[in-house]
């Protein structure tokens, strides 16, 4: 990762509150897919500046809640 694309933000999923709905793979391919069965597969948990927006999308639009947007540090 270039040293202007730090990570300023970490994704994390409730993996037992994810119903594999999708919205986050599609709001934001070039982190997470999903596996056979639908579900999240992260690429990376690093979000840098430039995908923080997508990334703030996508969290907005889990239906089930089970995606989350941290500061490195600041984890539940």
């Amino acid at each position: 990762m270039p040293a202007t694309e730090r990570p300023g933000a970490l994704l994390h999923i409730d993996r037992i509150a994810c119903d594999g709905h999708g919205a986050c793979a599609e709001l934001l391919p070039e982190l997470i897919s999903l596996d056979e069965w639908g579900y999240p597969v992260f690429h990376s948990t690093q979000v840098t500046a430039s995908l923080r927006a997508h990334a703030r999308r996508a969290v907005a639009a889990c239906p089930m809640l089970a995606l989350r947007l941290e500061r490195p540090g600041r984890r539940r």
